[in-house]
């Protein structure tokens, strides 16, 4: 420890030290005292606990432990033309994995491990369109398990690279038929080989939609104090929109209220929102629920890349495509009138999109 204090001298660290007596000095300060006193670790102060915020903690959290409890940020720069509505957005890029995707892989990695189907030994495989597939590679990683992951060959270079870093096999599939593709290729590979494979299915797994209900849904009831009104989210599994918003309904009618759920997709068959699904030309999820919405918004992808534009250049906030048009829809409702409080999913960050063009765009 003298080494170390004396190595840090002059860094200006805030780490704060405790004596027998209960004085306390900065690790700057200690180090300066080593210099001029030589006697000074056989004082009160050595071998005294360090004053820090995180070995203080009864436990260390490992990586899994941080998912979720992400920020819920007011975007004022939205209100300012509305009286009366508030605007949020679930910061979703602040999970260890970088997205919103982390909590269904989680749970579905969890759920499978405790029912005895994904052991050692098992290839963790399903289909995404990038964010799912690297909450699962760093979940095998930090557990031991190999992942394989067919993804639609058009994802972002960026994707693939984190993919890649993490270690997974990556089976990339036909562009044009987007997560569809990548689905049926999926399901042939576990058909060609049961025993070796743990199918996670995403889209038609139970514990996608119920991380969200139990997680996300909790965490918007606390930060808002339960004020929410409008709930609004992409569509792609449907889990964050499906799981987030059967509780958010349960609590309001438990209190009393209403509140109005918003569903967003693409509004053509065509289209650059990576991660959301046009329902109607896609293969439909199984743990959709097409009754839960009070609206479904379709929107153009223009219109999402002027917003993530925006939110960056306007807001200091970088997010993906589907955050951008999550944050479009949830203006549009706002805009039609009336007081609220509007909370919205910006499920990863634009760093996973910087090789797209439409970023060289100046409007």
């Amino acid at each position: 420890v003298p080494g170390l204090l004396r190595g840090r001298k002059g860094r200006g660290l805030s780490i704060r030290w405790v004596s027998k007596n209960a004085e306390t000095r900065t690790s700057c300060e200690l180090a300066s005292l080593t210099a001029s006193q030589p006697d000074f670790y056989n004082s009160d102060w050595n071998g005294r606990i360090l004053m820090s915020p995180v070995l203080q903690q009864k436990k260390i959290p490992l990586m899994p432990d941080l998912i979720g409890q992400t920020p819920l940020i007011r975007l004022r720069l939205f209100e300012r033309d509305m009286p009366g509505i508030e605007v949020y957005a679930k910061a979703e890029w602040r999970n260890p994995g970088g997205s919103v995707k982390d909590r269904a892989a989680q749970r579905i990695v969890w759920e499978a491990e405790e029912r005895g189907e994904l052991t050692a030994g098992k290839v963790l495989l399903d289909a995404t369109s990038g964010n799912t597939g690297i909450a699962f590679a760093m979940l095998g990683a930090a557990r031991g398990y190999r992942v394989k992951l067919c993804v639609p060959a058009n994802v972002t270079p960026e994707r693939k690279r984190v993919l890649q870093a993490y270690g997974a096999e990556l089976v990339l599939t036909d562009p044009l038929e987007g997560s569809d593709g990548a689905i049926r290729e999926a399901r042939q590979l576990y058909a060609s080989a049961p025993d070796e494979y743990y199918y996670a299915d995403q889209y038609n797994n139970a514990a996608n939609w119920q991380a969200h209900y139990h997680t996300t849904a909790r965490e918007i009831i606390e930060q808002t104090s339960g004020r929410m009104t409008h709930f609004i989210a992409g569509l792609g599994t449907s889990g964050t929109f499906v799981g987030t918003g059967r509780r958010l309904r349960e609590y309001a009618s438990d209190q009393g209220r209403e509140i109005t759920l918003v569903s967003v997709q693409p509004s053509s068959p065509l289209h650059g929102l990576e991660g959301l699904k046009h329902m109607e030309s896609a293969i439909v999820p199984g743990i959709y629920d097409a009754t839960l919405a009070d609206r479904d918004l379709r929107i153009e992808t223009e219109s999402a890349y002027r917003m993530v534009r925006r939110l960056a250049r306007e807001e200091g906030i970088l997010v993906g495509v589907s955050s951008g048009a999550a944050l479009v829809a949830c203006l549009e409702v706002a805009e039609q009138g009336g007081e609220g409080v509007f909370v919205t999913i910006f499920c990863d960050s634009g760093e996973r999109y910087l090789t797209e063009r439409f970023w060289e765009d100046t409007n």
